[in-house]
């Protein structure tokens, strides 16, 4: 499961910008905002390529980091950040 950074900000309850922001000044994200050590990181981030047609101006292709179920806690740990409680399954609650 993957979570774009959006998603990831508001699991750690900020905006966007400001998970950007943190991510870029620990060396985590280039001018891009992709992962800047893409290989060293690979167990925790990834780049999402997408791509979709203009009637104008033709193919489209765009790029953007996606946090993995692993890079939850490893981000929190890098940036100083707390992680949410852990909710109580009661799937198994009759």
């Amino acid at each position: 499961m993957e979570r774009d950074l959006a998603q990831t900000a508001d699991f750690f309850g900020m905006t966007r910008p400001a998970l950007m922001q943190l991510m870029r000044a620990k060396g985590l994200l280039n001018e891009r905002n992709l992962p800047a050590f893409p290989t060293r990181d690979r167990a925790y981030l990834c780049i999402k390529d997408g791509h979709w047609y203009h009637a104008k101006l033709g193919m489209q292709y765009s790029q953007s980091t996606r946090v993995k179920l692993a890079g939850i806690q490893w981000l929190a740990e890098q940036l100083g950040l707390e992680l949410p409680p852990i909710q109580a399954d009661v799937r198994g609650v009759a």
